[in-house]
C-alpha cells in the first residue's frame, strides 16, 4: 500500500549550490564541503584532483569515513569512479562487511546483486515520507548506503533529515508518550492491496513465518483464505548506541492510514474496516494516535528536511539512527540502489 504523505517544500530545500570548500583531507587527495554553508548534513567528500576509484579509496580511508559519519550523520561521496552495482557492493563491504538481507519487508524491492537492492519500487508520482529504515521493527540496520546509477529527468531526490533535530522539535508530552508506550504496527496481508506475506517474509512456508514471528515477538494470526495478520510493538524513540543521543525512531506517521490520500482512506475503510486495514499504527497499548500528534511529527520532518539533486555516480552513506530519508516524485527513468549493514536491536518494549 503506497504512502502519499505530502512533504511540502520549505526554505531548507537546497538548489544546486555554489559550494565552499572547507578543507583538504588525506594529504590533499580529497576535499570536504557542505552543500550550503548553514547546513551540516550531508558532508560532501570529493576528489581534489583527478577522479579516484571508489573501492580503493574507501579501503584506504575507512577510519576517515567513519569519523565523518559519526560527526555529521551523513556522508555524500561525489565524483568518485564507481563501476556499477558490483563496485558499489565492494565499496560498502570495505566499510560495512556485515551487509544485511531485507527481511520482514514493508515495501517492494528487487534484489539486484548479492545484498544490493533496488530502492523502494513505488510509482514515480508518489512521495515516500521521511523514515529511518526498518524503525517499525526492533531490529534495524545501523548504516544504509545509496548509489545513484541513473538520475531522474526531473525530481527523484532522496531527502534526508536529522533524527536528533526531529526529536528536539517534537513537544515533551509527545516524546514521553512514544517513549513510554511505544508504537504498535498492525498489518493485514492479503486482498491484493499491500505486499503478500510470502514477499514480506520471503518464504511460502507458514512454519517459517511462525518461527520468525515468535523470535521477533510479533503476534500473528492466520485467517480464512490463507491471509495473515500481525502486530508488533516497537520503540517510539531510541538512543544512539555510540553517543547516547535521543533520536525520533519510528514509522508511526508513515504506517498510519492517514498518510494516504482521502479517497484511498475512504475506499480502504469501506472495503476492510479499521481492523482489516492493510497497515496501520497505534500506541503500543492499542490506543489511537491522535491526528494532531501525527501532524506534529510530519511538521517536524518538514522543518528539518534537506533536499539535494542526485548526480550520477553519487554514493550516500547515512547513519540510519541519526538520519531519516525519503523519496520525492520523479519523471523519466531513475535507478538508485541500496545496501544495508550492521544489525542493531532494541530492548523489548512493554506490550
Amino acid at each position: 500500500m503506497a504512502n502519499t504523505d505530502d512533504e511540502r517544500p520549505s526554505l531548507k530545500v537546497l538548489r544546486p549550490p555554489t559550494r565552499k570548500p572547507l578543507n583538504l583531507s588525506r594529504e590533499g587527495i580529497v576535499k570536504t564541503n557542505f552543500l550550503a554553508p548553514d547546513r551540516l548534513l550531508p558532508l560532501v567528500v570529493e576528489p581534489a584532483g583527478e577522479a579516484l576509484e571508489l573501492v580503493g579509496w574507501l579501503a584506504g580511508n575507512r577510519d576517515f569515513v567513519l569519523e565523518k559519519l559519526n560527526l555529521y550523520g551523513g556522508v555524500l561521496l561525489r565524483g568518485f569512479h564507481c563501476g556499477g552495482v558490483e563496485d558499489f557492493e565492494r565499496g560498502v563491504r570495505t566499510i560495512s562487511p556485515e551487509m544485511l538481507e531485507y527481511t520482514f519487508r514493508s515495501t517492494p524491492r528487487t534484489e539486484i546483486s548479492g545484498r544490493v537492492y533496488s530502492s523502494t519500487e513505488y510509482p514515480a508520482d508518489q512521495t515516500i515520507p521521511q523514515h529511518n529504515e526498518m524503525s517499525y521493527t526492533r531490529t534495524w540496520p545501523m548504516k544504509i548506503w545509496f548509489h545513484c546509477i541513473k538520475k531522474a529527468v526531473r525530481g527523484g531526490e532522496t531527502p534526508i533529515a536529522d533524527s536528533r533535530k526531529v526529536f528536539e522539535r517534537i513537544c515533551p508530552a509527545t516524546r514521553e508518550a512514544f517513549a513510554s508506550r511505544g508504537v504498535a504496527y498492525v498489518r493485514n496481508y492479503g486482498g491484493d492491496v499491500d505486499l503478500p506475506w510470502q514477499e514480506v517474509f520471503q518464504t511460502r512456508d507458514r512454519s517459517v513465518v511462525e518461527e520468525y514471528c515468535r523470535e521477533a515477538r510479533i503476534d500473528f494470526e492466520w485467517k480464512s483464505g490463507g491471509s495473515l495478520s500481525t502486530r508488533q510493538v516497537a520503540q517510539g524513540i531510541a538512543h544512539h548506541p555510540a553517543t547516547g543521543e535521543p533520536v525520533w525512531f519510528n514509522q508511526a506517521h508513515l504506517f498510519h492510514f492517514s498518510s494516504l490520500e482521502a479517497a484511498v482512506q475512504e475506499f480502504l475503510l469501506n472495503e476492510f474496516g479499521e481492523d482489516g486495514l492493510p497497515r496501520n499504527s497505534y500506541y503500543g497499548d492499542g490506543a489511537a494516535i491522535e491526528a494532531g500528534v501525527l501532524e506534529e511529527i510530519r511538521e517536524a520532518y518538514r522543518q528539518e528536511i534537506v533536499v539535494f539533486p542526485w548526480e550520477e555516480g553519487d554514493v550516500l552513506l547515512l547513519d540510519n539512527m541519526k538520519v531519516a530519508h525519503g523519496r520525492r516524485p520523479y519523471e523519466g527513468a531513475r535507478k538508485v540502489v541500496v545496501g544495508m549493514a550492521e544489525s542493531m536491536s532494541s530492548q523489548p518494549v512493554a506490550r
